[in-house]
């Protein structure tokens, strides 16, 4: 692992433990191959995070049958964690939760499988026009239109209210797992999350440390395990960026287009004590309430 941690990044790294080590496997996989199960052809890579990478891929047996649409997304181990002789059983956990989320604003997995030839474990999404919130902020350095925050900034708070009401905690919610395009706004990178519902294996944090600096909220850096709390005070950075202003800033001002109203349910997600913050969904109907608000006070103002 580098020792460069850039705000931005998840940090990965495996952890010193007192209980009984994960060796690396004896031989490495070897790398993603340009067909999956006779089946996926790998065409490019999309991206890379803190577990896995993403390739733009085709469904052979989708274009046979004549789809019209028969390109997706594929998911792999990246070649630190694929070394690890339990990760394949990460990547069907992140694969057994997401697929159980139903929501408009949470990413579409559709298949895990595992290529015999060369034993790579993979994920099939749905493949989605778009970029990153952090690309697209970094495309309007002049920064957004409240009317394009707000519309964000309520799809992701339904899509993280609807993962906690099913019990499923994200654990690294950040402006690059969050995508906006065509199809609307997507959360994906279930990989270091878990479920209070389900016994599937989930991350060791005895042996892996894992967590994005500049979102993550305090008791995670003092190695806290991942929750909704914590979940929602990596929300509340993101809306903050979205609107123009960041945690790490002294003093923390309000953003100029953002409500007052809005503004204390947003610092109650930003405490740095996790029982003092409001839950996902209670910021989320703030965030409605305010737009309703704005949106008749806008009315009246042209009324009078």
């Amino acid at each position: 692992m580098t020792s460069i941690i850039e705000p931005e990044m998840t940090y990965f790294a495996f952890a010193q433990s007192t209980a009984k080590k994960t060796e690396p496997r004896s031989t490495c996989l070897p790398p993603v191959p340009d067909l999956l199960c006779n089946r996926y052809r790998v065409e490019r890579l999309l991206g890379v995070g803190g577990m896995g990478a993403v390739f733009r891929a085709r469904d052979l047996l989708r274009e046979q049958l004549g789809d019209p649409c028969p390109l997706i997304a594929i998911k792999t181990l990246n070649n630190e964690c694929a070394e690890y002789p339990d990760a394949p059983t990460l990547l069907h956990s992140e694969f057994a939760r997401t697929v159980r989320l139903k929501h408009p604003n949470v990413i579409r997995v559709l298949h895990f499988d595992i290529d015999p030839a060369s034993e790579h474990p993979f994920i099939v999404m749905e493949l989605l026009e778009g970029i990153t919130l952090d690309q697209l902020l970094l495309r309007q350095p002049q920064g957004l239109a409240w009317s394009d925050i707000h519309s964000i900034g309520g799809s992701v708070l339904a899509a993280v209210a609807h993962c906690h009401e099913r019990g499923t905690v994200h654990g690294d919610i950040k402006l690059s797992n969050i995508l906006a395009g065509k199809e609307g706004v997507r959360l994906f990178d279930f990989g270091l999350g878990h479920c209070s519902q389900d016994q599937l294996p989930q991350l060791d944090r005895e042996h892996f440390k894992a967590w994005t600096p500049g979102y993550a909220a305090p008791e995670i850096l003092q190695g806290e395990p991942a929750s909704s709390a914590a979940d929602v005070y990596s929300l509340g950075c993101v809306l903050l960026e979205l609107s123009g202003a960041r945690l790490k800033n002294e003093p923390l001002r309000q953003p100029a287009q953002m409500p007052t109203s809005l503004w204390k349910v947003l610092n109650r997600a930003i405490s740095s004590l996790p029982n003092q913050r409001c839950s996902a969904r209670q910021l989320h109907e703030a965030w409605g309430k305010t737009t309703q608000h704005s949106l008749l006070s806008k009315l009246i103002a042209r009324l009078q």
